[in-house]
């Protein structure tokens, strides 16, 4: 747990020092992740509230970092085939976002004015980055904090994620994921 910790901790630090310090960046080490993945069989649902966010309002760079062992499924055996046999995360301790808000005008970023954005950037899932688009929204908050969200769909097969065939109809080819943080300013 403390590399888990320490790789958290390292990424997030030097993600700041790559984007600077100064009162346009916003930060959360308590965002929401969550996937939900349904069949016929049965639904699955994993969430995760220690994900670390990064948004530099200024340039519109957006960055996350999550913990893989950090996603709570309703059943023990799930989140213990989850992380030893699907994301193998004793390998992969971590899934990483870095991208860019396209089109960004900070200066359209007012209190309680929900803009809809198009995020561009690498995912990083199970040592496989791919090149990401995907929607969402972002809104400033009364006591100048932000509220960003997103829902997209992530396919195992794109990450290289084998799901062995004894419950290949248990878990969806579509994986819904869906992203809800409050940032603070960071200081």
């Amino acid at each position: 747990m403390k590399t888990l910790l320490f790789i958290t901790t390292f990424t997030i630090g030097l993600t700041i020092a790559v984007f600077g310090q100064d009162q346009d960046k916003y930060y959360t080490k308590n965002g929401h992740i969550e996937f939900f993945s349904t069949t016929p069989v049965e639904d699955i649902l994993a969430t995760n509230d220690q994900v670390a966010a990064l948004i530099n309002t200024k340039t519109g760079e957006v960055s996350f970092v999550v913990l893989m062992r950090s996603f709570q499924f309703e059943k023990a055996l799930m989140q213990e085939h989850f992380n030893e046999k699907f994301v193998e995360s004793h390998k992969y301790p971590k899934s990483t976002f870095e991208g860019k808000i396209l089109n960004w005008k900070p200066e359209e970023l007012t209190k309680d004015k929900e803009l809809k954005v198009e995020v561009q950037g690498d995912l990083t899932l199970h040592g496989v980055t791919r090149s990401i688009t995907e929607s969402g929204t972002i809104k400033l908050l009364p006591g100048n904090k932000i509220h960003a969200t997103s829902e997209f769909i992530a396919k195992p097969e794109d990450y290289d994620i084998k799901i062995p065939s004894v419950v290949r109809d248990n878990i969806a080819k579509e994986i819904e994921v869906t992203v809800d943080v409050e940032l603070e300013p960071y200081n």
